[in-house]
Order: C-alpha cells, then structure tokens, then sequence
C-alpha cells in the first residue's frame, strides 16, 4: 500500500518529459530549447504571486456569492418539488438579487486584473511539468472560459440585449455557474499550497519601489471594483439612484414612475375594457367582467417590482387579494394558482404562485398603481403583484387563473 502511494506521488510530482524514452527526450529537449527562445519576455515588476493570490482570493469570494444568490433566483424561477419560497421577509428577493448583480459586476474589473496578473504563464515552458501542473492549467482554462461567459452573458442580459445569445439565456447561465464554481474549487485545492506560501510573509523589496507600486495595483482594482458598484448600484438602493451611470434603468422612470421590461406593445396586447373577461377555474369555476372584479373587496398594499436584471422598485398597488379569489372559486387551502396572461407567446407567458404567496393576504391581483388605474405597459387591467418574488412570475395583463393542488 506505502509502495503504490509512493508510485501515485511520484507520478503525481514526475516530469512527464523524465518519463520518456531518452532519445525521444533528448529530441524534447532540444526542441524546447528552440522554443523558450522564442518566448515573449514579460518584465513588468508589477506582476507578483502575492498580487495575483489576493485577486484570486477576491474573486474566490465574490464568484461564490455571485453563484449562491444566482441559485436562489434560479430555483424560485424553476422550483424542484422539494424548494419552497417563502413569501416574506418582503424584500428579501430584492437583496439577494441586488447583491446577484451588484458583485457580478464587481467582478469584472477583478477578472480583468487576474488575468493580466497570469497571462504570461500562458507562455511558460515546457507547458506541462508534472500531472499536478497539468489539472493545474485545465482548471485553469476551463475556469477562465466560464467565468468570461457568465460575466458578458450576465452583462448583456442586464442591458437586455438577447441577439448575440442565441440560447435560453436562464438556463445556459445556471449551468455555466456550475461549470464556473467546480473549477473554481479544483483551482483553489491545487493552488492553495501557493497561495499560503505567498502571503505567509511580505517579500522583500529588492528595490525601485516594487512592492509599493504592487499594492498599488490592489488599490487600483479596490477602487475599479468601488466606482462600477456605485455607479450601477443605484438601480436597487434608490437613494443612489442619480448615480447608477452604468446601470441600463433607473427605479423611478416609466408609467407610473415604475419602470417596465416588456411594453404592451412587444407583447400584443391592447385593452379590452368591455371584452375584458377572467376565468377562474376551480371546484366553483367563476368568469368575472372588469366590473365585477373591481366591485370586489381590495386593498392596497406597497409591495418591490424586484427584477431578475437586478432593478427594483416599489409601488402602492390596489387590487382583489388572491386568497379571496382562491375562496370564491371554493379552493382548498394549500392550493397554488396557475396564472395566464393574454400576452401570446413568451417564456414567461404563464407563471405558477406557490402556496405561501397565494395565502399571503398582501398577495393581489392588482388593479391600481399608485392611486391610479394600471397602465397598459403595467399590465391593464390586472396583474398579480406578490412579496418576494421575482418580477418575471408577477403576470400582467392577467386573463385566466387555475387552481392547482
């Protein structure tokens, strides 16, 4: 047993170039030779292990929190049958997909400096020096491809710029996620012995000022990360909201002073006042008219729109609680609420209201915006609004409801 772990250490730790017939190294040899003449030379001073295991250690917090709230938004977007969301704290979706976006962006200058930081080891020879080196590398790359994927992905979808992902973007961004973490933690495993070596004690200046010019470079990429965080963060702290320079909309500007992702127009829907009919189907099936719907009991309730781009903003809404619908339709508690809008077409054209949001009593099907009827863009002549949901399952333009088990 000691043999074959010593045989699995050497090989782990051997020079795959030692393992090869001599002529075949002397040949190796010689055209390594041949090749490390030709090797660019980087001579930057500003290039340290210790600089690039601090940006590694930053990037090896912002990824997991970007990745932990990235989850969260996913699984309550396409729920396993064992997730179940709660429907308060209110603002809680806000946060965690604020913080989402915020440290998504955050990352890129990080990113950025990480891989200026490495670069030149893309041409170090030989390239390979032992199989630790080589898992080394593919972490590496694999890790370096998903994270530039998640973050222009992220980014274009922040900015709601679909044409060059010709993909679902949801579903390719979660599994490039994991893509991104498991060769995150590969990385930090093998290069944590690194890592530790290098920050255990402050290496000496050989002079020119070099470790100060060094810190400098964390300075620089600690006020990059400062500035495109103040200047997109706004879009969920309000009162930073005059500063979000970055961010493609700001909380306060639309109909209603609410802003909107999807107008009537790119929807194809138009109001239908008179037409208007909701169907509710349950034990009792009901078919209301806009009337009867707006004689109902309501109340108003100041609920966040919290949207999967990392905006969010809050409205006074009035509308029918949705548990009241639930009971005059003669649903049983528990029940959840399949909801149709009249938009056709869409990924998100029908969303289902988990049980906890349909016995919520601030949960509506709202009819009024801040003390006026709905904007068409809004969602004429109802919407649901509900707590601590994403803005995606909030349905406008509501015509049909299902009870659900």
């Amino acid at each position: 047993m000691v043999r074959r772990a010593d045989r699995l250490r050497r090989l782990w730790t051997a020079d795959p170039v030692a393992l090869l017939p001599r002529p075949v190294r002397r040949r190796a040899a010689t055209i390594g030779a041949l090749v490390r003449d030709r090797l660019p030379v980087f001579g930057s001073s500003l290039r340290s292990t210790r600089v690039t295991s601090w940006l590694g250690i930053a990037l090896a917090v912002t990824f997991p929190v970007c990745f932990a709230t990235g989850l969260v938004s996913h699984l309550i977007q396409h729920p396993p049958g064992w997730f179940d969301w709660p429907s308060t704290p209110t603002q809680l979706y806000r946060v965690t997909q604020g913080v989402h976006v915020a440290t998504g962006i955050a990352t890129v200058p990080i990113l950025l400096a990480k891989l200026w930081s490495v670069y030149p080891k893309l041409f170090e020879w030989p390239p390979v020096r032992n199989l630790a080196h080589l898992l080394s590398r593919l972490s590496v790359f694999v890790l370096i491809g998903a994270a530039l994927a998640q973050v222009t992905t992220g980014i274009l979808n922040i900015a709601r710029w679909y044409p060059p992902m010709p993909f679902f973007f949801t579903v390719a961004h979660h599994w490039l996620a994991w893509i991104a973490i498991g060769a995150l933690l590969v990385h930090i495993a093998v290069q944590l012995p690194t890592v530790r070596t290098a920050l255990a004690r402050h290496p000496a200046d050989p002079g020119g000022g070099h470790a100060v010019r060094r810190r400098g470079v964390l300075s620089a990429v600690g006020a990059a990360v400062g500035v495109v965080t103040l200047v997109s963060v706004g879009q969920t702290v309000r009162p930073l909201s005059r500063l979000d320079l970055l961010a493609p909309r700001r909380p306060d500007i639309g109909p209603q002073h609410l802003p909107v992702n999807k107008s009537a127009v790119e929807a194809g829907v138009s109001r239908a006042d008179d037409r208007y009919r909701l169907r509710i189907d349950g034990p009792r099936p009901r078919t209301l008219t806009l009337a009867e719907l707006t004689a109902l009991p309501q109340r108003t309730v100041a609920l966040p729109i919290a949207c999967v781009e990392g905006w969010s903003a809050t409205g006074h809404w009035t509308g029918v609680p949705i548990r009241h619908l639930l009971a005059l339709v003669g649903a049983p508690p528990g029940s959840r609420l399949r909801v149709s809008s009249a938009q056709r077409g869409g990924l998100y054209r029908a969303a289902t209201l988990p049980a906890a949001h349909c016995r919520d009593p601030r949960s509506l099907l709202a009819l009024r915006l801040n003390g006026a009827e709905l904007d068409l863009d809004h969602g004429y002549p109802c919407r649901v609004i509900a707590p601590n949901l994403p803005g995606v399952l909030q349905t406008k333009w509501v015509e049909h409801l299902v009870v659900l088990p």
